[in-house]
């Protein structure tokens, strides 16, 4: 009996102890400095939301995983970001699938016009649903998280677009590929820049319109180059952040679980909530500017709107097909997400 005890008290002892020694192993790993870039000006949400999330994984790895954020393009152009974080440009990258067309058909789903109301529930649908594709279309990175900014619309210079017919012969800068696609579908002219360069395209006359969200029209200076905005909940742009592989492999197992931790969908919807609320803020600010037009279009005209968009989801699912996918199967995942996280339209 007593040796019974005393073994059980050696386990337990034994057990405390590892359980102490467990930070003093993680305190002892190597220390990495993680470069996080993105794109957008230091005043976006995201500047915020990518301090808070490297803050985060700071404390939550004792310290041995630092960060530091590269705003503005610092590290590269927009349309870099995925490959910056493949070769080990930077660590974590914030990227835009749709700046590349045709490199990731399947996420392109979350950019089909009328899919999405609000990019809060949006965001941590399309993130439950992506994960299951992203591996085999985003393979040359780990796959963290993946969200979406709130709906987007019509921001025009010189005359409101009330019809698809509008859009004839017009030079637009679409938000991503399938908007580029209902663009030319609609008899207009793309003009391809990042977000950064839009006021200045706007301002020489390259581009007539541009689809944006609503709050970063101000914070992109793109409000003192248009007057016109159709109030419609027209697209939603999908969004990712990837991490280098390399980097990752090079953590010890306690650290990848830090890092695994926050790549998680409550932190799709961390990162997507403040974003959110910041874009809706600008529909008001827009409208309370007498230099600006917030306009409203009729049911009709809504209608013509979402019976010209209907060939875009054909259009994506022959992409997802040619990548070896089921388009049907995916679309109908992808909806039902949106429906439990009331974010369908």
């Amino acid at each position: 009996m007593k040796a019974r005890v005393t073994g059980y008290f050696y386990a337990a002892a034994l057990g405390a102890a590892l359980i102490g020694s467990a930070p003093l192993a993680l305190a002892q790993d190597k220390t990495f400095e993680l470069k996080l870039a993105h794109w957008v000006p230091p005043s976006h949400p995201l500047q915020k939301a990518l301090e808070e999330w490297g803050a985060s994984v700071e404390k939550a790895s004792n310290g041995t995983i630092k960060y530091k954020v590269y705003p503005s393009q610092q590290l590269g152009k927009a349309f870099d970001h995925y490959d910056m974080a493949r070769d080990g440009i930077a660590d974590l990258t914030y990227i835009n699938p749709g700046y590349q067309p045709g490199r990731f058909p399947i996420i392109g789903a979350g950019e089909l016009p009328f899919l999405m109301t609000n990019a809060k529930g949006g965001s941590q649908a399309l993130d439950a649903w992506y994960r299951k594709y992203a591996d085999k279309e985003m393979k040359d990175v780990k796959f963290c998280l993946a969200f979406a900014h709130d709906p987007g619309t019509f921001h025009a210079k010189a005359k409101k677009i009330m019809v698809p017919d509008d859009i004839k012969g017009m030079k637009i800068r679409p938000a991503h590929a399938t908007m580029a696609t209902f663009v030319t579908l609609l008899g207009g002219t793309n003009v391809q820049s990042s977000a950064p360069e839009v006021r200045d395209i706007l301002d020489k006359g390259v581009a007539e319109a541009v689809t944006f969200p609503w709050g970063s029209i101000p914070l992109f200076g793109i409000d003192k180059v248009t007057k016109y905005h159709m109030d419609v909940p027209l697209y939603a742009t999908t969004f990712a952040f990837v991490f280098n592989k390399d980097k990752y492999a090079q953590m010890s197992a306690a650290q990848k679980k830090v890092i695994d931790s926050h790549c998680t969908n409550e932190w799709s919807l961390k990162v997507a909530g403040p974003w959110a609320d910041f874009e809706r803020t600008g529909v008001a600010k827009l409208k309370a500017d007498a230099a600006h037009e917030v306009y409203a279009i009729s049911p009709a005209q809504l209608a013509q709107w979402k019976k010209a968009a209907e060939p875009l989801e054909k259009t994506w699912a022959d992409n997802v097909k040619k990548a070896g996918g089921n388009p049907d199967a995916i679309i109908k995942e992808l909806k039902a997400q949106l429906a439990k996280a009331s974010a369908a339209y």
